[in-house]
């Protein structure tokens, strides 16, 4: 399978509906809850895409763009963007959309770094069939998206 394809055949989409029993004091959805929904599809992604033993390593540019309210529908995706030696990088997002209209917007993302391992625990080779790195377009638009979603957030 081209690598392009494997790709796109490991996305994860997963959907929850925000509920009472997962929000903070705030009335908005606790950010470990969401961390919790992020590693969950990010591991499910590495997972299907190595077909290999995986651990989560790092959390890296974690935002939390729009509050999360009861009643919403969240739809958790993870896709690959990185594969190496030992290390496979999976981009979770967490989309909401109201129930009573199309409305839908990002309200979390992040990168999530996962180590293959074997039986041990013990770091272990990914299958260079799998293996990738992004080519320069694809690092050079994820780079320069997270650089204006950074100046945004800062009012710049």
């Amino acid at each position: 399978m081209r690598t392009e394809d494997r790709i796109k055949s490991t996305e994860t989409h997963q959907f929850r509906m925000v509920m009472p029993q997962t929000l903070n004091d705030n009335g908005n959805l606790f950010g470990g809850t969401a961390m919790q929904w992020m590693d969950e599809v990010a591991y499910i992604t590495a997972l299907r895409f190595t077909r290999m033993k995986v651990v989560t390593v790092a959390v890296e540019n974690l935002k939390f763009r729009k509050a999360i309210k009861p009643g919403s529908m969240a739809e958790i995706i993870g896709r690959v963007i990185s594969a190496r030696r030992v290390k496979i990088i999976i981009q979770v997002e967490i989309f909401v959309e109201n129930t009573d209209s199309d409305f839908r917007e990002k309200a979390v993302d992040a990168l999530f770094t996962f180590a293959a391992v074997n039986h041990e625990n013990k770091p272990v080779c990914i299958d260079s069939n799998v293996r990738f790195e992004p080519n320069k377009q694809q690092a050079y638009s994820l780079a320069k998206n997270q650089a204006e979603e950074l100046l945004k957030s800062t009012g710049n």
